[in-house]
């Protein structure tokens, strides 16, 4: 009986997310227009961090109210890895071709590799000056190893900044722009009010991973790998996927990019700023790492072959994720036991 009210808690946690999804996306595409920005920027900066707001909501929660930081790097991970191969799938077989950029491919796809390493070094790090007396795998993160990752979403943002620099140097005044009788202040109320639904269908979402752990006797890291990784994706497939219906593949995987990037390299971290340390488990940790890395050189492949996905690439994406699904499944309910120790 719990079981099935729980997964009607799912299920209205996970609409509670989209609709707060649907107003962030129109919000910030609007204050996106008002402040003159790039697309590349509105993808990577306002739309992305915006649309990833539930991944670090599942982070703090939790961390903070239900001391589990290992199901919210699941979350995060977990949604990483749907957005690299689920959004880009779906997005070009529901909307139009995905066409990018070498700029796209050459700065925001390397340096999301990039950011996936130094998550990585950082939890490496953990296990090796910070380990937990009576373990083999599991290490202590402190704030000034979260703060490694931190400064490196810095270095993104002034990349960017530079762009958006360069780009609005080159724009002509237009006193004809609608976008200057835009209430502002309406809008970025808006914005707050959106953030607020989605954080309390994130914490739902949060507590019923935790029951489904309990009553089914597996890992809630599972959960949050799967079911709530998918669920809090969905601001960012919103996103994406309008893009591409408008034929803005770069918007669209540029959203992607840049959603990962913010959860790797701050929503993660701030679980850790917030409690002040915490433990995690590198025998876990580096599988799911790993993975992740894979499925990022499989889209990175294909974003740089004549600068597009196609098709036929975007259902590969699909099969690769429900493959992962299935993996995890079997390694969870120890039918094999080949990636996790």
């Amino acid at each position: 009986m719990l079981l099935i009210a729980y997964t009607i808690v799912i299920i209205v946690s996970t609409a509670a997310v989209w609709h707060g999804s649907f107003v962030l996306e129109r919000t910030a595409g609007r204050l996106a227009v008002y402040y003159r920005l790039p697309a590349v920027v509105q993808g990577s900066i306002i739309m992305a961090v915006g649309s990833s707001f539930p991944e670090l909501s599942s982070t703090v929660i939790a961390t903070l109210i239900h001391g589990e930081f290992e199901l919210g790097v699941a979350v995060i991970v977990g949604s990483a890895i749907f957005n690299i191969l689920v959004i880009p799938g779906l997005s070009g077989l529901i909307g139009k071709e995905l066409k990018t950029n070498r700029e796209l491919v050459y700065k925001d796809a390397l340096f999301y590799i990039i950011s996936v390493t130094v998550l990585l070094l950082t939890f490496a790090f953990a296990l090796i000056y910070y380990p937990v007396e009576g373990t083999r795998w599991e290490g202590m993160v402190t704030r000034p190893l979260a703060l490694i990752p931190v400064a490196l979403y810095g270095v993104y943002i002034f990349l960017q900044h530079q762009d958006t620099v360069e780009y609005q140097a080159g724009l002509v005044p237009d006193a004809s722009d609608v976008s200057r009788d835009l209430d502002v202040k309406k809008q970025w109320i808006n914005l707050v009010f959106s953030l607020g639904i989605i954080a309390l269908g994130v914490e739902g979402l949060v507590r019923s991973a935790i029951v489904f752990g309990d009553l089914l006797n597996t890992p809630n890291f599972f959960w949050g790998l799967t079911i709530i990784a998918a669920a809090t994706s969905l601001p960012d497939a919103f996103v994406s996927i309008q893009a591409a219906r408008r034929g803005d593949g770069l918007v669209s995987i540029a959203n992607v990019l840049g959603s990962n990037i913010f959860d790797l390299l701050i929503a993660i971290p701030v679980g850790v700023l917030i409690a002040g340390r915490s433990i995690v488990n590198f025998a876990v940790a580096a599988p799911v790492m790993g993975l992740l890395t894979l499925a990022t050189i499989v889209l990175f492949a294909m974003l740089r072959t004549q600068l597009r996905v196609s098709r036929a690439e975007c259902m590969v994406l699909l099969m690769l994720y429900a493959l992962f699904i299935f993996w995890t499944a079997l390694e969870t309910f120890g039918i094999i036991d080949f990636l996790f120790v």
